[in-house]
């Protein structure tokens, strides 16, 4: 015999999805998120897995829903007393439940549970009434009572007994009494103003001790089960002579109030009543009775001064009231009775409680802001402030907290997140209650963030330069382009690619797709090819996929250059592979005014070839002064050592060819006809400011002027002094002959060669 309700909460349903999405938020903001109320009822100390209902039947939802919407059973509390069958939509117990265990001290026992769907989140509220079933029989606090009585006592005495207690409620709990035959007593039963039912023993004939001086009576309580349950004590009426004058208390009630906190053996109140008589009549002691078993646990009574202490742990949580009731014996067995009633005050001692109910631990960089991450409760077991939580993220993070309903919180995104500046973040939740001495608690919650490919791959360089000698092998590695990928896994993983241009021939190299090694596939022709460019690119694997492209650069000679000789060495520098002469520091007075300049360029060959060219510098004030020097100055021969000597010879060399100008034509025409068969030499450019693709002879004299003072500046060229040739030959080709050749030879000291 189950039990359903369903109640309406809020909204109707609709047929478009749209509208019921809209719906749903309404009610989640508007109506605690449930938009059903399930109700059902289910006897106590059923077996394990035992059915409580069809959850999808009730719902009306298919079968398939649950679990693709992942449906899930949560109760309240750290005990989950149901199980959810996604399979079949059947909600079972998953143990043997107790009523009096779950709910002590209540008449009725009702379970709070949730269901959950996600995609989208729905939440709907369940309740589970535990029936009663008869499963304990009434039971006294003692199975012998003791009662003494004095003969005098008048017929119509009523003397209070001790009830028995039964932990099944309603029809099942305790419901009447009964007492065994005898001539002298009969029961009566009542109830009190609080609700508490008490039993009396009513004198209906006067006792005779003379005749009878102890009387055994069997009290009996019955509960209403079907069948019903009993529990039986024995009573003894023992006859006393006449005791004139009862104790009297000096309240009828007591109150206090207590702390639930409050430490074991503190007082909590004393309780006196006086008796006149004299001797063992006037001599009172004092005992609990009507009293629960829980109380005779949390307070301990001193039997001769009545003083009432703290015996056990407080909770206001469990109880928020005590009542006993305090029996006051004379010597004499006549006695009085007073209630005791203690108010436990709610103390902040229960920090709050957060439970998870869905987490998702990886969301992507790209998710859009107030993405739902985690759904989460509060829960403080406190009273007033002490119960009132608050909730709060440690730290400046990408994250907010948004309560919805019933202590529940979503843990949300607030800003844009980038994997490649934070992949994981370790988000503590700080719960805290409003009491006066604030107690909190934390949660820690892992969430990663998964790689959108939202990152193009970038090449080291936007230009690579490689060099390659002419007739190379094929096949022949070259070096290497290199490109990186902020990107994580897949989205990382770069690819080269050569692009190809249409309506351009594809020269004859390849890349390697994973490590952008670089290869030419057949050898190279210097004289066909001195150099090409071709465009790289560099691709990941995200879909769709990113790229960006470099330029590869690749010549067949590579010409290094250096400076041999200089009157200062400290004063000029020339570009190792750019060939521009600077100046390295600032030109000052004690400079020499006539600066020499040897450069070299020599290639990477096999065997390597070289040249020279000769620079002439001078240092002068002003361009006037300088042209002045250049046209009427000849400038000062300085011993250079071995150079000297060499320049000598060739002056020498030259007069013997003015004598032999047979000899000389025949020499011309040998040197050309070895140049046409040796390799091609490294030269200089014509004019300074020529690119280097045209060819000088090998020795060529430049004359530079400066201003004192001068730093990193570019030569400017005067006057071009050209080489010089001996009589009777002619200059070769591209080469001049200058009417003032013999002049700057003799005073350069035969710098021409």
């Amino acid at each position: 015999g189950w039990i359903f309700w369903r109640e309406k909460a809020c909204g109707r349903r609709s047929g478009d999805r749209k509208r019921q999405v809209i719906l749903f938020i309404l009610c989640v903001c508007v109506c605690q998120s449930g938009a059903e109320t399930l109700r059902y009822s289910l006897p106590e100390e059923m077996e394990k897995d035992s059915f409580v209902a069809n959850i999808a039947k009730d719902l009306g939802v298919p079968l398939s829903q649950l679990a693709a919407r992942k449906a899930r059973v949560v109760s309240e509390g750290s005990e989950q007393l149901f199980r959810l069958n996604q399979n079949t939509g059947v909600l079972t117990a998953k143990e043997s439940l107790d009523r009096e265990e779950i709910c002590p001290q209540s008449d009725t026992c009702t379970l709070i549970f949730k269901i959950f769907f996600e995609n989208p989140l729905q939440l709907i509220r369940g309740e589970v009434e535990i029936r009663d079933v008869n499963d304990n029989s009434p039971v006294f606090p003692e199975k012998e009572m003791v009662l003494e009585i004095l003969e005098t006592a008048s017929p119509g005495s009523r003397f209070p007994l001790e009830s028995a207690q039964d932990k099944d409620v309603g029809i099942n709990g305790l419901q009447n009494y009964s007492l065994g035959p005898n001539p002298h007593f009969s029961l009566a039963t009542g109830t009190a103003k609080d609700g508490v039912k008490y039993l009396e023993l009513v004198l209906q004939r006067q006792l005779d001790r003379e005749e009878q001086g102890e009387l055994n009576l069997l009290l009996t309580a019955t509960d209403g089960g079907s069948p019903p349950r009993s529990g039986t004590a024995q009573v003894r009426i023992v006859v006393v002579d006449a005791n004139d004058n009862i104790p009297v208390f000096e309240r009828e009630t007591y109150e206090v109030r207590l702390a639930e906190n409050s430490p074991v053996e503190q007082l909590v109140v004393r309780v006196a009543a006086t008796d006149p008589d004299e001797g063992s009549n006037g001599k009172v002691r004092y005992a609990f009775t009507q009293t629960s078993e829980r109380a005779r646990q949390l307070f301990q009574l001193n039997a001769s001064t009545g003083e009432i202490r703290v015996a056990g742990k407080l909770d206001f949580e469990e109880a928020k009231s005590h009542k006993m009731v305090v029996k006051a014996t004379d010597g004499g067995g006549l006695s009085a009775h007073c209630k005791v009633q203690v108010e436990v005050l709610d103390v902040n001692d229960n920090a709050p409680d957060i439970a998870l109910t869905s987490l998702t631990t990886s969301i992507p960089e790209d998710a859009p802001p107030r993405t739902v991450v985690a759904l989460f409760s509060v829960r403080d077991r406190d009273s007033g402030d002490n119960g009132r939580t608050e909730c709060s993220i440690d730290g400046d993070l990408p994250f907010s907290l948004t309560p919805t309903f019933d202590n529940y919180y979503e843990l949300r995104t607030n800003a844009a997140l980038d994997r490649e500046r934070t992949a994981e973040y370790n988000i503590t939740i700080t719960a805290t209650d409003w009491g006066r001495k604030r107690l909190s608690s934390q949660e820690n919650i892992f969430v990663q963030i998964s790689d959108v490919n939202d990152n193009p791959p970038e090449f080291t360089q936007e230009v690579y330069t490689l060099s390659v000698t002419e007739n190379n092998s094929p096949m022949l590695r070259i070096g290497s382009v290199k490109a990186t990928d902020a990107d994580a896994g897949k989205n990382a993983r770069v690819n080269y690619a050569l692009v190809r241009q249409e309506g351009k021939e594809q020269p004859e190299m390849s890349v390697n797709s994973e490590t952008g090694d670089v290869y030419i596939l057949r050898p190279l022709d210097y004289e066909k090819v001195p150099s090409f460019e071709v465009t790289v690119s560099a691709a990941d694997g995200g879909s769709p996929p990113l790229s960006a492209q470099a330029v590869l650069r690749v010549v067949n000679a590579w010409l290094s250059y250096e400076l041999a000789k200089a009157t200062e060495p400290g004063l000029f520098r020339v570009g190792l592979h750019s060939g521009e002469v600077r100046t390295a520091r600032a030109v000052s007075e004690r400079d020499a005014a006539r600066q020499r300049l040897i450069v070299l360029v020599r290639d990477h060959g096999q065997p390597a070839r070289s040249a020279t060219a000769t620079l002439a510098v001078a240092l002068v004030d002003g361009f006037s002064e300088a042209h002045l020097r250049v046209s009427e100055e000849a400038p000062a021969a300085e011993p250079d050592g071995p150079l000297t000597l060499y320049l000598i010879a060739s002056l020498v060399c030259v007069s013997a060819l003015f004598l032999a100008t047979a000899v000389a034509a025949v020499v011309v025409k040998v040197r050309r006809a070895w140049r046409s068969e040796t390799d091609t030499l490294p030269t200089f450019p014509t004019t300074a400011t020529e690119s280097t693709a045209g060819s000088l002879p090998r020795s060529y004299v430049y004359d530079v002027c400066f201003a004192a003072g001068t730093v990193n500046s570019e030569f400017r060229f005067l006057r071009p002094l050209f080489p010089c040739f001996p009589a009777g030959l002619p200059p070769g080709p591209g080469q001049q002959r200058s009417s003032v050749c013999s002049q700057d030879a003799a005073n350069l000291g035969g710098e021409g060669d």
